[in-house]
């Protein structure tokens, strides 16, 4: 284990509306209030998303199984904010579901909001921490 402490910085609450790319308007929220670490929390809904719900074997590079977020959904999740070379990069894990279906899983790719989707983002201050990309796995992973 690598491990670095911190401290909370700045909080940050957002609204995403109905339709929009949460994904997507996290990490340009992340970069417009120049947010190199956190952690955020979202509480909502979602309508569409892609969500990677575990490996299919245990080999390396992973080969992801991919699930869908179709229709309105009621959603939780939970995640971080860390910068790599291009830019911040979100990574999402949270559970979807209407009635008795649930999914869960890392959400990758698309995303939209169904009505309304709230975020509390919490900045971490003292730490040097970024994604870089591992050749083992294809991920981006976290460095400290």
């Amino acid at each position: 284990m690598k491990y670095q402490t911190g401290s909370i910085g700045r909080a940050v609450v957002a609204r995403f509306e109905d339709g929009e790319d949460f994904l997507q308007s996290l990490s340009e929220l992340a970069r417009k209030e120049d947010i190199r670490s956190a952690v955020f929390f979202l509480v909502g809904g979602a309508k569409e998303g892609d969500i990677v719900v575990g490996p299919k074997g245990d080999e390396m590079p992973p080969e992801p199984v991919w699930g869908e977020i179709k229709g309105n959904s009621e959603m939780l999740g939970t995640g971080t904010i860390f910068w790599d070379d291009e830019g911040p990069k979100a990574h999402l894990h949270m559970a979807a579901g209407r009635g008795e279906s649930v999914k869960v899983g890392c959400l990758r790719r698309k995303s939209r909001t169904f009505l309304v989707l709230e975020a509390v983002i919490l900045e971490i201050s003292g730490v040097d921490a970024k994604r870089q990309k591992d050749p083992a796995s294809g991920l981006s992973l976290l460095r400290l």
